[in-house]
Parts: structure tokens; C-alpha cells; sequence
């Protein structure tokens, strides 16, 4: 009788060893999916940026081109 506990105790315990690894493996993928998508997040962070001080440029210049015809 002790003998079947064991095995039943020893079947559980290499299940939720297996169910662990697994686990483990899904924590590594997603946390390279994470880093994935920070990266991806920092460049378009990066060009919205860029885009936002062209967009200013183009404002200063369209200003400074209204001023100029002002003053016509």
C-alpha cells in the first residue's frame, strides 16, 4: 500500500516538475516577445520624436514665410 503512494506521490511529482519547465520556457519567450516590443516602442517613440521637431520646423519656417508676406 505504501509502495502505490509513493508511485502516485512520484508520477505527481515529475508532472508538476514538467509542468515547472514548461512554465519556465514560456516565461523566457515571453519575456524576449517583452523586449521585442520595448525595443519597438523606443523606435517608433524615437521617430515620433523626430517627427514632432520636423513638424515644428516646418511651423517656424511657414511663420516666418507668413511674416515675410505681412510685411509686403
Amino acid at each position: 500500500m505504501s509502495l502505490e503512494i509513493l508511485d502516485q506521490l512520484e508520477g505527481k511529482i515529475r508532472q508538476a516538475v514538467e509542468t515547472i519547465q514548461l512554465l519556465q520556457l514560456e516565461v523566457e519567450e515571453l519575456k524576449e516577445k517583452n523586449t521585442q516590443v520595448q525595443h519597438a516602442n523606443d523606435a517608433l517613440r524615437n521617430e515620433n520624436e523626430q517627427l514632432k521637431v520636423e513638424h515644428n520646423n516646418w511651423q517656424e519656417r511657414l511663420r516666418s514665410l507668413l511674416g515675410q508676406i505681412d510685411n509686403v
